[in-house]
């Protein structure tokens, strides 16, 4: 079965969508980080103008929920002198930038950002989930994570790949962007209608070979919680941050920083441990193991509460579960062991596929799940 067409938009800062709790304003933090005073910021916004929930994105971006649309103009204002709104509002729209969450100053990720930062009125018009992972690390840590276009590391050198092909065309740091710009002109070219993104235009529109000369390398394993050179990584379980508790996570720890990652991972530079029940601070945590969409009342697509289900499913099974208020799996794009796809207020179950797939059981209840959930 084809995945169903998203109703709505990519919701950002100028232009928020509208929710089941309001609207959903989405920052995109510049290269992935905030300072520790625009964390405490964005955590007071979000008690003040929304409903003290943020959302942590696969896209390494976060979102107030609960914002009134006659507080929107004054969020945007606030948003603003905490330099969380760097661009006008045709740029934000096209400044989605992903970076491995432990780039440092000066090495070859974050310099092909700031370059490309630079250009991003040189990009043609592209659709408002199209976006880049600079990925120039020793080994590409973004494989899985939504991108169109990819600087990768190969063997030798770097490399610029469209998503949906295996091998790419051989870059520098100096000429990544302008191979990056030629590439999303090259997209903008050829899709027409519904192709939004490269991997289905290159479904059916080959790329020229020199754009398909090396492999990258062999991708590294993403992060999990617990120390790290940088500080401390924790997860938001399910996405889902409480304000409230993050301020009290940034004051205690003694974070300078925070860096998102398209994990529902964050890492809070120059931090030490601390005890929380708010976060997951161990990567044997199962709640790791389950992915759940914001689901009802929050979402006005669904029909189901998913993430309540989600912690009371974590653990009862070894195999990975989404959990999805509709068809349209917007928490989780790959196929899982297991998906529970909210119907009528009931739930289909789906095998090692997606939401939008064709069920092997339908009209279960949570009670049927939690106790029948090892059964599948």
């Amino acid at each position: 079965m084809s995945r169903p067409a998203a109703k709505g938009w990519c919701p950002g800062a100028y232009r928020p969508m509208m929710s089941g709790d309001g609207l959903v304003v989405r920052i995109r933090p510049v290269f992935g980080r905030m300072t520790r005073d625009q964390v405490i910021g964005l955590c007071d916004l979000s008690k003040r103008f929304g409903s003290g929930v943020i959302d942590l994105t696969s896209r390494a971006n976060m979102q107030i929920r609960g914002v009134s649309e006659r507080d929107h103009e004054t969020l945007l204002e606030a948003l603003n002198e905490l330099d969380l709104l760097p661009d006008d509002p045709d740029l934000e729209a096209r400044r989605n930038i992903l970076l491995p969450f432990d780039w440092r100053a000066g090495d070859a990720s974050h310099v092909i950002a700031q370059n490309l930062m630079a250009r991003l009125h040189d990009l043609p018009n592209l659709p408002a989930k199209f976006g880049m992972a600079i990925d120039a690390g020793p080994a590409p840590i973004l494989t899985k994570a939504s991108a169109d276009i990819r600087v990768e590391a190969a063997e030798t050198g770097l490399i610029l790949r469209a998503d949906g092909a295996t091998t790419g065309r051989p870059v520098t740091v100096d000429t990544a962007v302008d191979a990056i710009i030629d590439l999303a002109k090259w997209f903008a070219g050829h899709a027409t209608g519904e192709l939004r993104r490269m991997k289905s235009l290159l479904a059916i529109q080959e790329l020229a070979p020199d754009w398909q000369q090396i492999a990258p390398r062999a991708p590294h394993i993403k992060a999990t919680p617990g120390p790290h050179a940088l500080g401390q990584i924790l997860g938001a379980p399910f996405g889902q941050i409480d304000a409230k508790a993050l301020l009290n996570l940034i004051e205690t720890s003694g974070a300078t920083a925070l860096r998102t990652t398209p994990w529902r991972l964050f890492l809070l530079e120059d931090a030490v441990p601390c005890e929380t029940s708010d976060f997951i601070t161990s990567a044997d945590d199962p709640r790791l193991t389950v992915d759940a969409c914001p689901g009802a009342p929050m979402c006005q697509s669904a029909s189901v509460e998913t993430r309540d289900l989600a912690a009371s499913l974590a653990g009862m099974t070894n195999k990975r579960i989404h959990i999805s208020g509709c068809s349209k799996g917007c928490a989780r794009a790959r196929p899982s062991d297991l998906t529970l796809v909210g119907r009528d207020g009931m739930f289909d179950l789906v095998k090692d596929g997606h939401a939008w797939d064709a069920p092997i059981l339908t009209g279960l209840s949570p009670d049927d799940l939690k106790t029948r959930i090892g059964e599948f």
